[in-house]
């Protein structure tokens, strides 16, 4: 395992503030990263770029006093303003744009995927450390209440030596919306395998540490989609573990989002971290319950005939946001290290050469 998902209390802060700037105001940066940097004590939500009067009346009504920029250009000139960017915009464009930031002298987050390729990904970190730059990924899941229990169960060894690990992201959504994640290419960082893969690879590499091999079945199978919209993932870890991750746009009936084997005993849980419904309902982060899962949602662990409810840790998605601001403001270690990232890229890679052969990818590491 690696280390621990990096705690970093988002409570009272008696350091500088730092201003932020959201490079795009998708959902990505409305529901996922506004709400979350606006709620953390020590960082201020004070511009965001987007061309679109739509999205720029709706940053300027629920942020006050937000500066919006029409092009990432006029942030840049702009940029002695600011100390963070945020790159929340089309997947293709998330290494052009960060490496830009940097260059303009901010500190950046980049939304996942962090680059398309492992080679991008590790020009850009090599940009970030010549230029003294923090530079970090906005790997969220790993703050999923869900995935912070199974990794204290694994800690503590409840689960004996795990030998298969199950994980998906599933949804039902047989008619393709028509955005570019449907109908962009690969090319574009199109397709669930760059849109939901980071998140289930990052998760399986930080459990169970380095991948092997890498077996991939890509398909499009909606009418009209040219992206890929199922996938299944099997990755052989270093250590034996085998982890088997699915995600999917044509799931009528969803599987357990985790099923993890061990000697000792099996944990199961069922639907998705509670923290992206209230975000998307516009609740904000820093209510006393944020985080908090219900008994009846909480996951299982033992064998069949002897199994019993775990209390589910507390989702935490402030977290990542609070040690931005500590990695930023006071030299603390990142939340999230772009060369962890740059494992998971080379697993997609690898699966993108399995899909089109058929054959297991060996991964050389080092």
């Amino acid at each position: 395992m690696s280390d621990a998902p990096h705690h970093a209390e988002p409570g009272p802060h008696a350091g500088p503030e730092l201003h932020v700037a959201l490079v795009g105001y998708g959902k990505g940066g409305e529901v996922f990263h506004a709400p979350i940097i606006d709620a953390v004590p020590g960082l201020r939500l004070s511009a965001v770029v987007t061309s679109d009067p739509g999205r720029r009346a709706a940053a300027e009504a629920r942020y006050p006093g937000v500066t919006v920029y029409p092009t990432p250009a006029d942030l840049w000139a702009d940029a002695g303003r600011y100390e963070i960017a945020v790159v929340t915009t089309p997947n293709h464009t998330h290494a052009p744009l960060a490496r830009a930031a940097l260059e303009a002298g901010l500190s950046v987050v980049v939304d996942k995927p962090f680059a398309l390729t492992a080679d991008e990904a590790r020009e850009l970190t090599e940009t970030a450390e010549r230029l003294e730059r923090v530079l970090t990924v906005y790997q969220n899941r790993r703050w999923d209440a869900d995935y912070l229990t199974l990794w204290r169960l694994v800690e503590e060894g409840a689960l004996g030596r795990v030998h298969r690990f199950e994980s998906r992201f599933e949804r039902w959504r047989p008619e393709a919306k028509g955005t570019w994640r449907d109908s962009g290419s690969a090319a574009d960082g199109a397709g669930v395998l760059y849109d939901l893969g980071p998140h289930l690879i990052d998760q399986a590499v930080n459990l169970f540490g380095p991948v092997v091999s890498v077996y991939a079945e890509v398909d499009a199978l909606r009418p009209g989609v040219r992206a890929d919209d199922d996938v299944f993932l099997a990755l052989t870890h270093e250590r034996g573990t085998r982890s088997h991750l699915w995600m999917s746009a044509l799931s009528a009936q969803n599987g357990p989002r985790f099923r993890v084997l061990g000697d000792a005993a099996a944990y199961t849980s069922h639907g998705l971290d509670g923290q992206e419904d209230r975000l998307g309902a516009g609740e904000r982060p820093d209510a006393r319950d944020w985080g908090v899962v219900p008994e009846e949602a909480w996951g299982t662990l033992g064998a069949d005939g002897d199994v019993r409810r775990v209390p589910s840790a507390r989702g935490a998605y402030p977290e990542f946001y609070a040690a931005v601001r500590d990695a930023v403001g006071e030299g603390e270690p990142l939340p999230v290290d772009p060369h962890e990232v740059i494992h998971g890229l080379e697993i997609i890679e690898a699966a993108r050469r399995s899909a089109g052969t058929g054959a297991v990818v060996p991964l050389r590491r080092g």
